[in-house]
């Protein structure tokens, strides 16, 4: 199914693939992609390649090649993709396969002069190797990521969360060197010192990492960030998801075609060099929820376990699908998603009445339709510290087991029986008697006059 709808929306692109290899199992050993249009789109802007990972839950990972760079002049954020490729392996073989793969087809590789990648790729002797003239720089929208990552991980007071988070978007949006140390600064006066390595800190210092950004203007630079937010959140939601590569590639080319007039806005006449202002048909702002969502997504991956985020992804995506807040209160919020309604609070630890939350104590799809209304995203304290990211390898295993009726009827019981005795707990005496009376009479009932049943 996933390959016949995969192949159906190549064939149906609009604009026919120059290069695709695909497998027949659900699951792909190699993908490699790139469409008539994305190979002119490189060939016009070739000297700045902008690369990003998706993982699935598989481990295997999405290769995503956009240009960038000053001439670029293309709104969208999936319409400066030029290549999508998923390596047999991450290792240097697979990637040296994958990169010869692009520059077989692409003879404008030779002219790409600097190569924009995320602080976790450790395979750069490779990505050197194949492209030997080209300056490998970290990019300032993954710097942006990693950071944000860090300062929701570390235990710090939300005053001063706060305070980070909003200083690294306004210096994100003009990074001057003035700027930039003014940043420093501020972590090595706000985080511990035992812990500021983990920041690395000197990136903010590079100024040759921020030369191939510095050129936007603040304007350009948020429109530049809410662009990659999205693709990142797009991709993650779409390929990040599901085990099954295919399935995961048809809805990303699925969602390219829904959305083919970010191509259309190109006009592969080629930009003045000196040009660095926006043209005069702006774009319509991104999705405000969209860019919430995408917040969201990257607190779960950044706060919890592999095993709890995914789990917590899975809810989210039914809030994407549909969400209705019905109800809110002064402690407690009423939360209906084409279901029954549950109540939640947000004060941390955040509780929901559904199932999913009291079975796993994990952010339901309540909670995170909570954050997603109030624009807030996922917070340290808002989870048990055995769901904490780098707390609970052994949860793999347990999630990795296969559910069973056994296992069902026993969290169910196991909600109605912590229930039960929160009841009894909060009632008076003479109610407490009249209700515990009846459940021994129950119990005695049910099991049998002659066992004696502990309540």
């Amino acid at each position: 199914m996933a390959l016949t709808m995969l192949n159906g929306l190549l064939i149906k692109d609009s604009s026919p693939p120059m290069l695709h290899q695909i497998s027949k199992t659900p699951q792909l050993d190699a993908f490699n992609y790139q469409s008539c249009f994305m190979q002119d789109l490189f060939a016009h802007f070739p000297e700045v390649l902008f690369i990003h990972r998706t993982y699935n839950p598989r481990g295997k990972v999405l290769y995503t090649f956009l240009v960038d760079g000053p001439r670029v002049q293309v709104e969208g954020p999936l319409a400066r993709a030029v290549y999508f490729a998923i390596p047999t392996n991450e290792d240097a073989r697979g990637l040296a396969q994958m990169f010869q793969v692009f520059k077989k087809f692409n003879p404008a590789w030779e002219r790409v002069n600097t190569i924009l990648v995320d602080p976790h790729f450790l395979l750069l002797p490779t990505l050197t190797m194949e492209f030997p003239t080209a300056e490998v720089l970290l990019s300032a929208f993954h710097i942006c990521k990693f950071l944000q990552g860090k300062f929701y991980q570390l235990p710090l007071e939300q005053s001063v969360q706060r305070l980070l988070l909003s200083s690294l978007q306004s210096t994100m949006c003009s990074a001057t060197a003035g700027n930039l140390r003014k940043l420093y600064t501020l972590l090595n006066n706000c985080i511990p010192s035992s812990r500021l390595p983990e920041l690395h800190s000197h990136w903010l210092l590079n100024d040759r990492i921020w030369l191939a950004h510095r050129w936007r203007s603040r304007a350009q630079s948020n429109r530049y960030f809410q662009s990659l937010e999205i693709m990142a959140h797009i991709l993650s939601q779409f390929f990040g998801t599901t085990p099954f590569e295919k399935q995961g590639m048809a809805s990303v080319f699925r969602y390219m075609q829904q959305n083919s007039s970010d191509k259309a806005s190109l006009s592969l006449a080629e930009a003045p060099q000196d040009s660095h202002t926006p043209s005069e048909a702006s774009p319509e702002n991104p999705n405000t929820e969209q860019l919430v969502e995408a917040r969201i997504q990257h607190s779960l991956n950044a706060i919890c376990t592999g095993p709890a985020a995914q789990l917590c992804l899975g809810e989210l995506a039914v809030v994407q699908k549909s969400m209705h807040l019905i109800g809110s209160g002064s402690e407690k919020m009423s939360i209906q998603i084409l279901e029954d309604t549950h109540t939640v609070q947000p004060q941390p630890p955040a509780s929901c009445s559904c199932y999913f939350n009291q079975a796993f104590h994990l952010p339901c799809r309540h909670i995170l339709a909570m954050l997603s209304a109030r624009q807030q995203v996922l917070q340290p304290d808002m989870l048990p510290a055995q769901w904490t990211s780098g707390c609970a390898s052994s949860l793999d295993s347990i999630l990795g087991s296969k559910w069973s009726a056994s296992l069902d009827k026993h969290l169910a019981v196991t909600l109605l029986t912590e229930e039960v005795g929160r009841l009894l707990q909060h009632c008076s005496e003479e109610e407490f008697e009249r209700r515990y009376s009846t459940l021994r009479e129950l119990a005695d009932n049910w099991i049998g006059p002659y066992e004696q049943v502990q309540l």
